[in-house]
């Protein structure tokens, strides 16, 4: 009589099969997060700077009231989100640039303000470096890591 089941070899073969799988399959995995990452950050970036230039054209267009030394620009991210009132409607309702400020999907610690995890550049500050100041001119991540297209977040 024969005996029923598997061999060891068969349960070796068997598990090797397994790990090559298992080993091809991790690294496609990093690679879907990452990328599921940098669009969000993609996202995120878009989102902020439409938002910013959004602020600039409705101060340019008499809707905010100015300051002396005002360049236009939000002088934070949450006033995107918070609102800024409408001068030019009889009623000063708030004008609303965002529906809520985006958090930086690099960033690793989850901080309890989303506009935190921004770096954000000045309009008095050189585009070579940038330096965060009175407004906000544009914003970036904060990780200098290397994105799936060379270049570092940072940069975008």
């Amino acid at each position: 009589m024969r005996a029923r089941g598997f061999t060891l070899i068969e349960l070796l073969v068997t598990l090797a099969i397994l790990a090559v799988l298992a080993g091809t399959a991790l690294p496609v995995a990093e690679i879907t997060i990452q990328r599921q990452k940098e669009q969000d950050l993609r996202n995120g970036l878009h989102e902020l700077r439409a938002a910013i230039d959004a602020y600039k054209r409705a101060f340019d267009d008499g809707r905010m009231v100015r300051g002396i030394n005002s360049t236009g620009y939000p002088p934070s991210l949450e006033v995107l989100a918070e609102g800024v009132e409408d001068q030019k409607d009889p009623r000063h309702n708030k004008m609303y640039f965002l529906r809520r400020v985006p958090r930086d999907p690099m960033e690793p610690t989850a901080s309890a303000n989303p506009a935190d995890s921004w770096a954000r550049r000045a309009y008095a500050s050189d585009a070579a470096e940038p330096k965060a100041g009175d407004d906000v001119y544009d914003v970036m991540s904060r990780s200098n890591r290397i994105g799936l297209n060379g270049l570092a977040y940072d940069k975008w």
